[in-house]
């Protein structure tokens, strides 16, 4: 699982840069060049919930497997339309969605079947591998080689993405069988639906941790949306250095997977949530305060260690939680809000910019997590 997550996470990154290339060697419409991000993030505000209802019914194994092949052949149909010239924009629109639905249902399950396969005092380990995978994958080499990829050809990155996809499908066959699937003698796909999002609503601790991931994106997005323009005018910096400002927040990640299960460890869940709450207002409030580049940098780094622990913390503590048989339709919901939340900030964060400047977005983002902070401190003791 850790080695197919990490090979299909190169190839995703690989796209994920290759793709918006690709439209602007077509068009020079700044709107369809973002659109190429867009479309790809659009099936988890769609059908994120569908999704995760499927992967609670069905062989989850089988199901990424399957979905990892007809991925691979998505990007053929994508690479042979390039090759030859008829790489339409709205082509690489249809196989990005295409892509995206893929995620919903790959992730969902994914997240479900790792309960399974992992024993429960291994899960926060387990967690840190594939987020440090994932980090070193996405952040540190696909950027670069898929735009390196993009050079010797346009066609060559999407194929080797389609290559990742078969070499992942045929990793994540070789996984022991997980008990608990196929199921059967369901009801509707909207009851099941419903089914999960009544689970989470009624259970205190992890509403309360899905509530705060969801306003905490609109926060961070919001303050983040226009990082480029605050890097160059509010910190004075060329454009290397906003890469490397993007490059301390990945690096913090990076160092945030290799000790989140060890303080989670030490200080316990408790702690470490309520630790990150403080973290993130004290970063945004850091932001909006400084205008030195290296202290800009560094409080990146720890608020990437941040995010990092936090995001391994809950899932632990969701998947150490949830009964099999809700847990991908539980996933889906806290992946509609995180999201939700991201679409909303980005949104939210054009606005304030445009009419309050830039700094305005990163002091209503330190109140917002100063507030979500204290209205959960109580609750987030239920943590352990």
């Amino acid at each position: 699982m850790w080695a197919a997550s990490a090979l299909s996470t190169l190839g995703d990154g690989v796209t994920l840069v290759a793709g918006p290339l690709l439209v602007a060697s077509r068009t020079s419409d700044p709107a369809l060049v973002a659109g190429a991000a867009f479309v790809q993030q659009l099936p988890w505000l769609l059908v994120s919930l569908v999704s995760g209802a499927y992967a609670d019914r069905v062989d989850r194994r089988a199901l990424v497997v399957a979905v990892g092949l007809v991925r691979a052949a998505a990007l053929g149909v994508l690479v042979w339309s390039v090759a030859t010239g008829t790489g339409t924009v709205p082509v690489l629109y249809a196989v990005l969605f295409v892509l995206g639905v893929g995620e919903t249902l790959a992730e969902s399950a994914t997240a479900a079947i790792l309960p399974a396969v992992v024993p429960p005092d291994r899960l926060a380990t387990a967690n840190a591998r594939l987020t440090g995978a994932f980090t070193v994958a996405h952040q540190f080499v696909a950027k670069p080689l898929g735009a390196w990829l993009f050079g010797v050809a346009a066609a060559v990155p999407f194929g080797v993405d389609a290559v990742t996809f078969v070499g992942a499908a045929a990793l994540f066959a070789t996984v022991r069988p997980v008990p608990g699937a196929p199921r059967t003698g369901r009801s509707g796909l909207r009851a099941d639906i419903a089914a999960g999002v009544r689970w989470l609503a009624g259970h205190r601790l992890l509403r309360t941790l899905a509530v705060a991931m969801g306003l905490g994106n609109v926060a961070f997005c919001a303050a983040f949306a226009t990082f480029v323009l605050y890097a160059r005018q509010r910190l004075g910096l060329p454009p290397v250095g906003y890469g490397v400002l993007l490059t301390a927040l990945a690096a913090g990640g990076l160092l945030g997977s290799l000790v989140a299960a060890r303080l989670r460890a030490r200080l316990g869940p408790a702690v470490l949530l309520r630790a990150g709450l403080l973290v993130e207002a004290g970063t945004h409030l850091t932001l909006a305060l400084t205008t030195v580049p290296w202290l800009a940098g560094g409080v990146l780094v720890v608020f990437g260690v941040q995010t990092t622990s936090w995001g391994i913390t809950t899932a632990t503590l969701r998947q150490q939680t949830v009964p099999d048989p809700l847990r991908a339709r539980v996933a889906s919901v806290y992946a509609l809000l995180e999201t939700g939340g991201a679409a909303l900030g980005s949104l939210a964060g054009a606005v304030l910019s445009r009419y309050l400047g830039l700094v305005a977005p990163f002091w209503i983002a330190a109140l917002t997590m100063a507030l979500i902070a204290a209205a959960t401190w109580r609750t987030l003791r239920a943590a352990g």
